[in-house]
């Protein structure tokens, strides 16, 4: 049964950097798409006026944006600020009236988490939280304990089916691909698994470095940043079973069957890197052990994935700025004409950001009298079209009551699970060049392999 669409958006943290960054923009992209036609209500405690509000929004959009004048125009004039202080009844209070008509609005929480608790309880206490649906951004804690508690906190506010939990990764167009590859092509299913597949190797790697922000970093690292959530997403879309459904139950019931089966990370397949001069970055500790880099080695105890190691990696003041997937088969069983080595073998190969490519390694003859191969890579680069900003699909979704491409708190959990032997037993950082990457000793995660496979930039394309 669909489920009615909300009629109002509320963000708190409206004068955020969040806000800045995303959700303007967002806003009018749904304008313009006609997705947007309620009450659009911005809460802050920062004694800011209606039109300073309107004034950040404009240079919101006009920095990471577009400007539309006729959808700005249209997002002025459904925008309101509220202001007041979030531990104080009469700001949810104000929020009620200002809701007027509306009765089934969608609460977004820009806001740090130490904060939810007391959001969601003034909410309810207001009345505002009834036939309501909230969003909240990741960290989704710190570690597992939080987490759970975290999850507690909503819960006893709000139905788990009206909870959306964020991840703007979810909402890119290149890894919603990934998902429809792997399932919408059947020549795929016969090769993926144990018997073909040699390994997967994920890379997320960024140029430049914590951008001054030191402060939210040191409470981070890359682990909590980016593994938990986002490339352990990218890996149950890869190695996931196909739903039964493509509503939200059926794909959160694969992906938590995924996570279930990962192994618990042991410290010994883990390395810790963090750059050069980080420390003397503003906000960060002089004794520092926060990683900017980390490589692991991942298990998936199924019947496809045993034996099959997954190797992620992520880290800032690296070489170049993308996302890339590799997925290197085995080579032939018996040497035909020549001897191909596990690094010449077969591969499909998803470059995620900031271009989209999905390519197939193969081998073809020199040409020659000999019968020699060479390695070709067959590529297919997305065509340039509209693609919609990963906040404008997310918040639409919610809007609409559609949980597809957010988690579950199950699947939350046992995220935090997976990673939580290294959050108990980190070991030290290992320092590495700037440009570099990583640590030399990021190699011993792969030394069954010949070696990580560094992503280059495509052809025609800036890195």
């Amino acid at each position: 049964m669909t489920s009615p669409c909300s009629d109002a958006f509320v963000f708190f943290g409206a004068t955020g950097d969040l806000a800045y960054k995303k959700i303007f923009p967002a806003l009018q992209a749904m304008i313009l798409a006609g997705e947007l036609e309620m009450p659009i209500i911005g809460i802050a405690y920062s004694g800011w006026s209606q039109q300073q509000l309107r004034d950040r929004a404009r240079a919101s959009i006009e920095e990471h944006a577009t400007l539309d004048p006729a959808a700005f125009t249209r997002l002025c004039a459904q925008l309101y600020y509220l202001d007041g202080d979030y531990t104080q009844d009469a700001v949810y209070h104000e929020l009620r009236q200002r809701l007027g008509q509306a009765r089934r609005p969608l609460h977004y929480l820009a806001i740090p988490p130490s904060m939810f608790a007391t959001v969601v309880q003034g909410l309810a206490k207001a009345g505002c939280a009834d036939n309501a649906r909230i969003v909240v951004e990741k960290p989704f804690g710190r570690n597992l304990a939080s987490a759970q508690a975290l999850n507690r906190t909503l819960q006893t506010v709000f139905p788990e089916s009206a909870i959306f939990r964020i991840d703007h990764y979810l909402g890119k167009e290149a890894v919603e691909n990934l998902l429809y590859f792997r399932f919408a092509n059947s020549f795929l299913e016969p090769l993926w698994n144990r018997s073909y597949i040699h390994s997967v190797e994920i890379t997320l790697a960024e140029s430049f470095g914590i951008e001054g922000r030191g402060s939210f970093y040191e409470e981070a690292g890359a682990l909590r940043d980016v593994v938990q959530n986002h490339l352990l997403q990218v890996v149950t879309l890869l190695a996931m079973e196909a739903p039964v459904s493509t509503d939200p139950a059926g794909m959160r019931a694969e992906k938590l069957r995924l996570l279930r089966a990962m192994r618990p990370l042991e410290p010994g397949n883990v390395v810790r890197g963090q750059f050069d001069g980080y420390r003397h970055e503003k906000g960060v500790a002089p004794d520092s052990q926060v990683e900017t880099f980390i490589a692991l080695r991942l298990h998936i105890d199924t019947w496809r994935w045993a034996g099959v190691p997954f190797y992620l990696r992520a880290g800032k003041c690296l070489p170049i700025t993308t996302t890339e997937v590799r997925v290197d088969l085995n080579p032939p069983p018996l040497p035909v004409f020549d001897v191909i080595s596990p690094a010449q073998s077969n591969f499909f190969r998803f470059r995620l950001s900031p271009e989209v490519v999905i390519a197939a390694g193969t081998r073809v003859k020199q040409a020659g009298s000999g019968m020699r191969g060479e390695g070709v890579e067959l590529l297919a680069r997305n065509q340039p079209g509209y693609d919609a900003l990963p906040y404008q699909r997310l918040l639409g979704d919610a809007l609409r009551g559609d949980g597809t491409l957010f988690t579950s708190d199950a699947c939350v959990e046992q995220a935090w699970a997976v990673v939580q032997p290294v959050l108990d037993a980190p070991g030290p950082v290992q320092s590495y060049p700037r440009g570099s990457w990583g640590p030399p000793a990021a190699a011993a995660i792969v030394a069954d392999t010949e070696g990580w496979h560094d992503p280059q930039p495509e052809a025609g394309a800036p890195c």
